[in-house]
């Protein structure tokens, strides 16, 4: 028996463990609840903007098909990976042979094991929330397959219907490239896996086999399944092949339908044949016999995809490249006019005379008179100058070009909206208060006549003032919604509280006139009233003013993404929209019409265009108001909606245009209730329907080679042209801009709203470009005034053919003729004296009288100070004549042996008249009045050309001549050293300019 020593010390009891205080876990809840916020700042306030415009349908269509395509991407390819990490890690080899390589791989498991189950499972998680993504920003590709209609037309090569390359292919693609993604991914994860384990070893003894049999398994497996997406890959290849970019042409040549859609069937049926071996080798366990398949695979490779066409190419079409690629040609040729809508351009040669007669013009009234002067590209600072009234108004550096009724007259106008603009505040206004809640509107529209000037080269408005006054009649003047909108605006206040929103300048009213949003009767955006929701604001915006302010009430909403561009892009993300959104006043509202294009980059055999390259010119280039469209190569396009965007309570309405296109089709099968059918369209709004001008853009570019619609011809390419730069710019290589403007075409029984362009030869190079007209193309622009239906020709394109040995000007030959000609140089020398400056407007080009008119505005204005263009002459054009006078009434009597046979819209005006007053003030009249003229009528009078005015044109004249013949003697006495006579040249040359500024002062 033992007894228990009494003096043994007894073990310690272990600690009680130490108990985890509340903080960490109510950290870790609360920045949880922070992050939900946050997405909650940014997802539920997307929520209420589309809520709000009844537009939530796009949203839950788009989000929804998001989720699903990233749950399904996760899934793959974290279940591909995952599933083949798993299966090589359960079937390793329990005993693994001592090798030397095995021994070295035994140090990287001992130190992966602890992290093993982490890396199997992060390691796909990540790779699944990559896929995830990357799956989730094909939802417009999958919706578009899901939903696909017929085009009811077949391509040339396989007679499948077109719906299937612009829908289906496109799906198809997606999912073999996706599974092709997820099985090279779990290959390589399985390999990696197998021979960390010894499943798959390099060295060891010869003759010894190099993979377990589970091994073998695994990876015969993902070769097998690799090889079939390789395949399928190859087979829809063939498909592709049809819409690929040649480099004389797009879709298949000669030798891709005689070589290469051949062999990539073949490829197609060796990848199928090497997935057989990778399955034999599963079950048999030779690698042997599918190392020889994919050897023979890269010898097809190289054989049949590489060498075989390119010796069909060299020795078969080569040398007969015309005749063999001629069929083919004409594939691209057909396809392109449809793909782009050009099969019914109504093409027609045109002998244009270059000899200007008397009376020549007596045909073309109508054109003339309404030859716009006004260039809305250089106008807006007068614009603002004379009708901005406030700095916290402006207007658009580039101003917009409609037409309106004015008296019974169809009237070309130029029209801005006066839009609120911030930075036009002191900095002594800039505050929260201010910025948010004060000025939160522009106000009204500003109108003028585009074919006419008012006294000193004014625009003579026809509509402006604040309020608006004129011929507009009556409308809602609020613009809470324009390109230049703050960022966002709180509206509304509580019943029987101050207004405290700026509604206008007033003198009578103490300086201005106050109001508040009628949110009770109207709804412009979300209501912001609960604490929830002013919370989510505060911060989307970062402003926590929105959650303190006493401005924020039960009655407040918050209006933002008020870019009318903006809007309509969001609501109807699966258009492409113009660059040029425009005012226009309907049915008592202003609003934003925008159009919007669907386009496709699957039509067989069309050419493809990269739209930002297209549609850039130098209004694009120049202009702050005109977005750029995105880059985005298209071979398919078509103005399918029409949009407007109210400029008062931001309502968006997509009234469906082309019916028969059937990608909007399929889109109105994802979206069935956010298109109003074209039925909706009121005869005022239709009057302010327009042809695009980023669409004209597009198919005047493809008509620059595909107004050759003969495959020899387009093949030699000698009758390409181009679209000449813009002569304004100087040396700058940027494409001359399309215009609206009206004027009759040739085979017209009337003049028509409609937007032009001009074509010259193509050139290889840029110094010796023979800059003369080729070809002239206009379209009908104006969509008429009947409810629920465009105008009969409304996209009519008219092109005209010059003689290919042309001698008419193009707009380079004739800016060189205006800077060369000596009156004029002499006459733009003096305008540019004494701090002024010489603008020269749009070279506007019209075929009237039998040949090609040009007609150019010159402003003038300030070289310093306040600068705003006056138009004080008008440069014309016709053949080689010249007209350069104050009006363009006189300039085209002028050309036309004294007598045009039409009057211009300025017919009896004098826009160098002195007015007496500083341009840049207040005329003390109200500007929107009816000055008891119409610009474009018939005034039955002529020009004042005798009296004093005709003394002073011939002193003029004397003067100028005399200044050039004192300038020549003056460079003959230099060239000969006599620097006597040279003195004596400057005095008389002094004298000369005097007189003549004298004489031009006496016009004025």
């Amino acid at each position: 028996m033992t007894f228990a020593n009494p003096t043994a010390r007894r073990p310690s009891p272990r600690p009680p463990g130490r108990r985890r205080g509340p903080l960490g876990p109510t950290l870790v809840v609360l920045g949880v609840i922070v992050v939900l916020v946050l997405i909650l700042a940014q997802v539920w306030t997307e929520v209420l903007w589309f809520d709000q415009l009844g537009y939530v349908e796009v949203l839950r269509t788009e989000w929804g098909t998001r989720a699903v395509l990233f749950v399904l991407g996760f899934l793959l390819m974290a279940g591909g990976v995952a599933a083949s990490l798993s299966f090589a890690y359960r079937s390793r080899p329990i005993y693994a042979p001592s090798t030397q390589e095995q021994a070295s791989l035994d140090q990287y498991r001992e130190a992966i094991e602890p992290l093993r189950r982490l890396v199997m499972v992060a390691g796909p998680a990540v790779l699944g929330l990559f896929a995830g993504g990357a799956a989730s920003q094909q939802w417009s590709t999958v919706q578009l397959w899901m939903n696909s209609v017929a085009f009811g037309e077949n391509d040339p090569e396989y007679g499948l219907d077109i719906g299937f390359y612009v829908f289906t292919l496109p799906g198809l693609r997606f999912v073999v490239s996706f599974l092709m993604a997820v099985v090279v991914l779990a290959a390589i994860g399985g390999v990696a896996t197998q021979y960390l384990y010894g499943g798959v070893r390099v060295g060891g003894p010869a003759g010894a086999p190099r993979t377990t049999p589970s091994a073998r398994i695994h990876l015969s497996v993902m070769g097998a399944a690799l090889m079939l997406l390789i395949g399928a890959n190859y087979w829809l290849d063939r498909y592709s092949v049809l819409t690929r970019e040649g480099s004389r042409f797009e879709g298949a040549s000669y030798t891709d339908v005689n070589a290469v859609i051949p062999s990539k069937a073949i490829l197609a049926g060796v990848a199928v044949f090497v997935a057989i071996l990778f399955v034999i080798t599963a079950v048999r366990g030779n690698w042997r016999l599918p190392a020889i398949g994919l050897g023979l695979m890269v010898v097809a490779a190289v054989a049949v995809g590489g060498i075989y066409p390119a010796v069909v190419q060299r020795f078969q079409v080569t040398p007969n490249q015309q005749d063999a690629e001629a069929p083919y040609i004409q594939r691209n040729i057909d396809a392109t006019l449809k793909a782009f809508d050009l099969e019914d351009v109504a093409v027609q040669p045109y002998e244009a005379n270059v000899t200007a007669e008397a009376g020549q013009l007596r045909a073309d009234t109508d054109t003339t008179a309404s030859i716009r002067l006004l260039d809305p590209q250089i106008v807006s600072p007068s614009f603002r100058q004379l009708q901005q009234n406030k700095g916290y108004y402006s207007f658009a550096d580039t101003l917009a070009v409609d037409r309106y009724e004015i008296e019974g007259q169809s009237q070309d106008t130029v029209i801005a909206v006066r839009e609120l603009a911030l930075d036009g505040l002191s900095e002594g206004q800039r505050n929260w208060t201010n910025d948010h809640t004060v000025y939160t509107h522009g106000f009204g529209v500003v109108a003028a006549y585009g074919n006419t000037t008012a006294a000193g080269g004014r625009p003579e408005f026809w509509e402006a003032g604040i309020p608006s006054s004129g011929q507009m009649g009556e409308y809602e003047e609020r613009i809470y919604f324009s390109p230049r909108s703050p960022l966002y605006s709180i509206v509304g206040a509580p019943e029987g509280a101050r207004d405290w929103e700026l509604d206008y300048p007033d003198d009578e009213s103490g300086g201005q006139v106050n109001t508040s949003f009628p949110t009770d009767e109207v709804s412009a955006g979300p209501d912001i009233g609960d604490p929830v929701t002013k919370l989510l604001y505060a911060l989307k915006f970062g402003s926590q003013e929105i959650l303190f302010s006493e401005r924020v009430t039960s009655e407040s909403q918050i209006l933002y993404d008020r870019d009318p561009r903006t809007r309509v892009e969001k609501v109807a993300p699966y258009l492409t929209i113009d660059g040029r959104q425009y005012p226009a006043v309907v049915d008592g509202r202003v609003v934003w019409v925008i159009d919007g294009y669907t386009t496709s980059d699957g039509y067989p055999y069309a050419a493809s265009r990269a739209l930002d390259d297209a549609t850039i010119d130098s209004v694009t280039q120049r202009s702050e108001s005109i977005d750029a469209l995105l880059p985005q190569t298209v071979n398919y396009i078509r103005n399918s909606v029409k949009a407007t965007v109210d400029a008062y309570d931001g309502t968006v309405t997509l009234y469906a245009w082309d019916t028969e296109d059937p990608v909007l089709q399929a889109w109105q099968k994802v979206f069935p209730t956010s298109l109003e059918p074209i039925s909706e369209i009121s005869g005022s709004l239709m009057s302010h329907l327009r042809y695009p001008e980023d669409l004209f853009k597009v198919q005047r570019n493809l008509l620059t080679r595909y107004h050759v619609t003969e495959a020899e011809e387009f093949f030699s390419g000698g009758d390409f042209w181009a679209n000449p730069n813009d002569p304004t710019l100087g040396d700058t290589q940027v494409p001359q801009p399309p215009y609206y403007l009206t004027l009759k075409m040739p085979d017209q029984e009337r003049a028509t709203f409609s937007l032009m362009s001009t074509f010259i030869p193509a050139s290889g190079g840029t110094t010796n470009q023979r800059n003369v007209l080729s070809g002239f193309l206009a379209v009908d622009a104006e969509a008429g005034d009947q409810e629920g239906e465009p105008a009969e020709g409304y996209g009519q394109l008219r092109l005209l053919e010059l003689p290919r040995d042309s001698t008419v000007p193009g707009p380079g030959q004739v800016n060189n003729n205006f800077d060369s000609n000596p009156t004029v140089s002499t006459e733009l020398n003096l305008l540019a004296q004494q701090n002024s400056t010489v603008v020269r407007g749009n070279l506007l080009t019209l075929p009237v009288g039998g040949g090609l008119l040009y007609v150019q505005p010159v402003y003038v204005q300030s070289s310093a100070g306040t600068r705003f263009p006056l138009l004080q002459k008008v440069l014309v054009a016709f053949g080689d004549e010249i007209g350069f006078a104050n009006t363009l009434d006189e300039a085209l009597d002028q050309v036309f042996d004294g007598d045009a046979g039409a009057e211009g819209g300025d017919a009896g005006t004098d826009p160098g008249a002195d007015t007496g007053t500083d341009p840049g003030t207040d005329t003390g009249t109200d500007p929107g009045t009816d000055t008891g003229t119409d610009p474009g009528a018939d005034t039955g009078t002529e020009p004042d050309t005798g009296g004093a005015a005709a003394d002073a044109r011939t002193r003029l004249d004397a003067a100028l001549t005399e200044a050039r013949e004192a300038i020549e003697r003056g460079e003959a006495a230099l060239a000969a050293g006599d620097f006597a006579a040279y003195g004596e040249a400057q005095e008389a040359l002094d004298a000369a300019l005097a007189d003549a500024i004298a004489a031009e002062a006496e016009l004025d």
